[in-house]
């Protein structure tokens, strides 16, 4: 690609890009650091091919680099600054993420919490995920001997005698618990990625498990946070639970915007091209007559399926007593008129909410360390990109104490 040989002698440092290749469109954001916000100063989007990309799974890794591409050239003519340092975004049915807790009794509570101890700690806990992370996988892929990697590793939780604390070095204690959010990807799909951004030219910066990145962004630091993150891209559906401030884990399925689209293919006969048109038009009211009537019947029946599938995820997370009622919807397929209606129905009587759910949507200004100066980040569509861009702050940031443990070790799990 020619543009990125060019204006290299710029200062870059404070430069980067946020890629979401999502099953539909591929989106780029170029976006500077300026007072701790990334402030997005270019925008590209292409559409992907039906064989690009397949559930949130690259399976043409020439086609998708190309699309990046074009993307990337759309976004540069805004932001005349091509980075070189990028950010990708990973989803589908196999990134499994969870907050694994451990619970340990010191011999000593007078003596001062020291950096080993901590570093001892955090290793039990990222081993302890590991194995449950392939455990998962093995069996839901069908292969015992798959190769997985971790793809996200973030403190959730640290409490030294149940008193939460930020910095526990130093302190004196009994009982030190620390939850440890990780998300575990196999290894073929992190490195499709890892291909796409050498081709590319880009130094990789992350790779980032995109439900994780949109909770982060959202709910920032607020101790009291809770709720469901839903994202429904074109391939699949990305949920993620907080509760309290903390990310109890990440899930997902593959029913996405492109399933609701083969429906209407088939319900009318018209190519997938014309589909796409005419599904779009219907969430937007612009459809009248016998085809507005058909495509409303068939969606009925497709999102109990996918509701159903909302419900089973949801039950997986067995390590939550009671799941938050607030449900926020993000992604291109959130649009669709009828996911909204269905999640507002009676439904998840066999989950643990306490109350009926309520159900909005995510804006771009819910993002409050993203400022968008291109205008083209408008609703539910754009938040995931913007979410990558919201987490790789954390990364050009000074680590904290925990953090700086918790990379030592994740590099050792991701070598």
């Amino acid at each position: 690609m020619g543009i990125l040989n060019l204006f290299k002698g710029q200062d870059l440092s404070k430069h980067a890009i946020a890629l979401d290749i999502g099953t539909e469109f591929v989106k780029a954001l170029i976006f500077k650091v300026e007072d701790d916000h990334a402030v997005v100063t270019g925008y590209g989007r292409q559409r992907q091919r039906l064989s690009d990309i397949s559930a949130g799974a690259v399976t043409d890794i020439g086609g998708v680099i190309k699309n990046c591409e074009v993307a990337l050239d759309r976004a540069f003519e805004q932001a005349k600054v091509m980075p070189d340092q990028v950010i990708i975004g990973i989803a589908g049915e196999l990134v499994k993420g969870t907050t694994t807790v451990i619970r340990y009794i010191r011999p000593d509570p007078k003596q001062n919490i020291a950096m080993q101890e901590l570093h001892d700690i955090i290793s039990r806990v990222q081993k302890r995920a590991y194995d449950q992370a392939r455990s998962v996988l093995s069996w839901e892929s069908g292969h015992p001997e798959l190769d997985v990697k971790l793809v996200n590793a973030a403190i959730v939780d640290v409490r030294i005698d149940g008193y939460k604390v930020t910095n526990p070095i130093g302190f004196q204690g009994k009982q030190i618990e620390v939850s440890v959010y990780n998300s575990f990807a196999p290894i073929v799909h992190l490195g499709a990625l890892q291909t796409i951004a050498e081709n590319l030219g880009l130094d990789l910066l992350s790779i980032t498990a995109e439900p994780y990145a949109v909770a982060r962004s959202v709910s920032g630091s607020e101790n009291d946070f809770s709720a469901i993150f839903v994202d429904i891209g074109g391939g699949t559906t990305d949920i993620a639970v907080v509760k309290a401030g903390g990310l109890e884990g990440t899930k997902m399925f593959a029913i996405g915007g492109r399933a609701f689209t083969k429906r209407v293919s088939q319900v009318l006969g018209v190519p997938f091209s014309e589909a796409e048109e005419l599904k779009l038009k219907y969430s937007s009211n612009e459809l009248e007559g016998e085809q507005d009537k058909q495509i409303d019947k068939a969606f009925e029946t497709d999102c109990h399926v996918w509701l159903a599938g909302v419900e089973l995820t949801l039950g997986e997370f067995n390590n939550v007593d009671l799941l938050p009622s607030k449900i926020l919807l993000c992604g291109g397929g959130s649009k669709l008129k009828n996911i909204e209606t269905a999640l507002k129905s009676d439904w998840g009587k066999k989950l643990p909410f306490a109350k009926k759910c309520q159900v909005q949507f995510i804006s771009p200004k819910d993002i409050a360390n993203v400022r968008d100066e291109t205008g083209f980040l408008k609703d539910a569509a754009d938040i995931t990109p913007m979410g990558l861009a919201s987490v790789a702050l954390d990364l050009v940031g000074k680590s904290t104490v925990v953090d700086s443990v918790l990379t030592k070790i994740i590099s050792n799990l991701r070598s």
